[in-house]
């Protein structure tokens, strides 16, 4: 089991659902249940860069200091969703 999202980075303990869904309702050990929901992404037609924008803004709505909102996400282009394209 990946110990990460493979879309947005969220560690996957933190994840209240403890994984995204597939298409048979079972849980998905590669995706956190905000990227990946019923077997597909929650966010389509994102890109790496968008989704690391998202990521800081959220983090940043949820209290952590910019700058640490930035370091957390800047792996988010080399995990295996962005990889393939």
């Amino acid at each position: 089991m990946n110990k990460m999202c493979q879309s947005c980075g969220m560690p996957l303990k933190r994840d209240p659902n403890g994984g995204g869904s597939n298409a048979d309702g079972s849980k998905n050990s590669e995706y956190c249940s905000h990227c990946y929901v019923d077997g597909a992404f929650a966010q389509p037609d994102i890109n790496a860069a968008g989704m690391r924008a998202l990521c800081i803004e959220n983090l940043v709505d949820g209290g952590v200091p910019k700058l640490m909102a930035r370091l957390l996400t800047k792996g988010i282009p080399r995990l295996k969703r962005w990889r393939a394209h």
